[in-house]
């Protein structure tokens, strides 16, 4: 394998002026060694930390990266460090010499000696991130999103700027912005980082004490994405299908996702299929354009969710003030309840917990009391322990059984299913089909 292993440098600590050595890398070669990439884009390449006071960051050196199937070379001179025209031609001829020499043969080679040249690490990160498919508009939302997250830290021994930053930025602590943490969550707990953990998850508490939100959201689980199966199923989804398949493999569509779609679509072209690989383009445009529209939905659901519970909390009165709102009394409001009980839980307020229980229990007595007997029964079906007792009470309640009475059934199986609860679809669904059976 020709590559460039990482090269010790001396550091010397701006904090309390220890000396160490750090490795780092001078070539991200993607086909020789692709765990680089990820430890690049998530900013976890080329990292000194003081091993006495723990003061670090990222450093200002020299890169070249290679990806050979996107055909990328790209090299970065950041502007500390003054290197001279030469110096830069001569280290990125070096790096292109070894580059060359560990691609076959039969491999393009003629992009390599047209080098991308940066002076900035973000605006190279944004090229290689722009090949993968990523638009422009993700890039900046999530560069954002980062920078929210860094100002969070910094406040997070200030409860006060805490909370205003809270306030400020209300609308941008999405379910982005949680899968997001959650990431820097799983991250720092693979590297041992114990600190950082620490710090991400009592950041977490926190904005879901303040929020409202939770990082698992409606039409997630806790069992890891399979991202082979969710691009079969929505590369081949239809118009119809298209908004139920994208919730049912929500957690799926992520980074990771987008590359595998982008990779199907090169090795389509790359067979002499350009028809295949344009529908592929395409469908990944409408999936993109869906999910996006989708999730802006699902972040005014809760974000109105959860400024109901802020009015409830505050009445004097509960049971009117959940009266006055039963319109708002979603299953949202339901989950913002729970997650504002758990973050509640954590902290140790179990004052607030009491008070987010009773609000619970009045909720769901003002939604039951404003049911129709249809939904009532409904709710009994569902609610029955096992299938064959709500086949029991179908069979009970023959009267009930109208065409309206199934048509209803069905129209929720299918309004859960697009809301990514497919479990209660399915068995909508299946009571669907045992109540119309029962009008022949």
């Amino acid at each position: 394998m020709a590559t460039l292993p990482p090269q010790p440098v001396a550091i010397t600590c701006p904090n309390c002026r220890t000396n160490f050595q750090t490795p780092v890398f001078q070539l991200v070669d993607v086909g020789q060694q692709p765990e680089l990439k990820q430890a690049l884009l998530s900013g976890r390449l080329n990292v000194a930390v003081c091993p006495k006071c723990g003061t670090g960051g990222l450093l200002a050196t020299p890169l070249v990266y290679h990806d050979p199937e996107k055909q990328l070379f790209l090299s970065l001179f950041p502007q500390e460090v003054q290197a001279k025209p030469e110096e830069q031609e001569r280290f990125v001829g070096t790096l292109q010499g070894i580059v060359m020499q560990g691609l076959p043969a039969d491999k393009p080679k003629g992009y390599l000696l047209n080098p991308r040249r940066f002076i900035t690490l973000t605006s190279m990160l944004d090229a290689v991130l722009e090949a993968e498919g990523i638009s422009k508009e993700a890039l900046m939302a999530q560069r954002k999103r980062t920078e929210l997250l860094g100002r969070l830290l910094q406040a997070d021994q200030d409860e006060a700027k805490v909370k205003q930053l809270v306030e400020d930025n209300r609308a941008a602590l999405d379910y982005e912005f949680f899968i997001t943490l959650a990431a820097y969550i799983d991250a720092s707990e693979a590297e041992g980082d114990t600190e950082s953990h620490e710090r991400f998850i009592q950041l977490r508490d926190q904005l879901l004490e303040l929020t409202g939100f939770d990082q698992q959201l409606p039409g997630t689980d806790t069992e890891a994405p399979n991202v082979d199966e969710a691009v079969d199923a929505l590369l081949a989804a239809d118009e119809t299908s298209l908004r139920e398949l994208i919730a049912e493999y929500r957690d799926a569509i992520d980074y990771d996702f987008y590359e595998a779609v982008t990779t199907r679509a090169e090795a389509a072209r790359a067979e002499g299929n350009a028809a295949e690989a344009e529908r592929i383009e395409a469908q990944r445009a409408r999936i993109l354009e869906t999910t996006e529209q989708m999730d802006r939905q699902a972040q005014e659901l809760f974000e109105g969710a959860a400024e109901t519970l802020r009015e409830v909390l505050q009445a004097p009165d509960l049971r009117q003030a959940l009266t006055e709102r039963r319109e708002q009394l979603s299953e949202a409001f339901l989950l913002v309840i729970a997650a504002n009980k758990d973050a509640a839980q954590r902290a140790g307020k179990p004052d607030i917990v009491a008070r987010l229980d009773e609000i619970e229990k009045l909720a769901v007595e003002v939604v039951q009391e404003s049911l129709s007997p249809e939904e009532r029964f409904i709710g009994e079906l569902l609610n029955a322990a096992e299938p064959k007792d709500a086949t029991k009470l179908l069979r009970q309640n023959a009267s009930k059984i109208t065409p309206d009475f199934v048509k209803r059934v069905n129209t929720l199986a299918d309004e859960m299913a697009e809301a990514g609860r497919k479990e209660v679809g399915d068995r909508l669904r299946q009571l669907g089909r045992e109540a119309a059976s029962m009008l022949f």
